[in-house]
């Protein structure tokens, strides 16, 4: 079966732990293909979804995005970085716009007969970010059951109930991002402990550990043959 994970930088992995590159190792027998790109919005994954369609001709397809959705809504200062860079107007994705959106990504994967499975993603960074993913994350899960699409909450299961105050997002960090991927900065386990983070080393992104029990989690999830 060639399966693909759709999805923006906790898919890609490139930043943090792969848990695609860990789901790979535990489906020798499936092709595994990595289709996430940082920094995408539901937007983005509904632009370039027919493309990757097209190309790879997948069998199914794991959807998980929201969380730049959620970020750009709830952190007005890294709206430059969505506008600029994701091409997303105004910098930021609404809520009934996520939900349209959501809805219409499904909708072409499964007109494309493949199957289609759905994963909330968590946020930890602050109580804005935390709450923002909750709602968007509700939004996906009212598209995926109105489409019959099974969803894996794994917010519900990673973040904590009660996330402590940080200030907020600003633009520093997501060049900080990029400033450590072309480093090739990789200390995470001890910045999560410094930030004193759950699942992430900096509210958003999965330490590698955590990157190996997700992967566990979604193979069971699927439950392929």
């Amino acid at each position: 079966m060639k399966l693909v994970f759709l999805g923006d930088s906790l898919t890609w992995g490139g930043y943090g732990g792969n848990f695609v590159a860990e789901a790979a190792r535990l489906l020798p027998q499936h092709a595994i293909i990595n289709a996430g790109e940082g920094g995408n919005t539901v937007l983005n994954l509904l632009e370039r979804v027919d493309s990757v369609l097209e190309t790879q001709q997948p069998d199914g397809v794991f959807v998980m995005v929201g969380g730049n959705d959620a970020i750009s809504y709830s952190q007005p200062a890294t709206r430059p970085y969505y506008q600029q860079a994701q091409k997303i107007p105004d910098g930021f994705v609404l809520p009934e716009t996520f939900a349209r959106a959501y809805r219409d990504l499904l909708a072409r994967i499964q007109l494309a007969h493949a199957l289609v499975w759905v994963g909330l993603p968590p946020l930890e960074y602050n109580p804005e970010t935390a709450a923002a993913m909750r709602r968007y994350n509700a939004l996906a899960a009212d598209a995926a059951r109105s489409l019959n699409v099974p969803t894996l909450d794994l917010m519900a299961e990673l973040a904590p109930g009660d996330v402590p105050p940080r200030p907020p997002l600003t633009l520093a960090a997501v060049n900080l991002i990029g400033r450590r991927v072309a480093a090739g900065w990789a200390d995470y386990e001890t910045e999560r402990r410094r930030e004193g983070f759950t699942y992430s080393f900096d509210g958003t992104h999965f330490t590698p550990q955590t990157a190996r029990h997700v992967a566990a989690r979604i193979v069971s999830f699927l439950a392929l043959p």
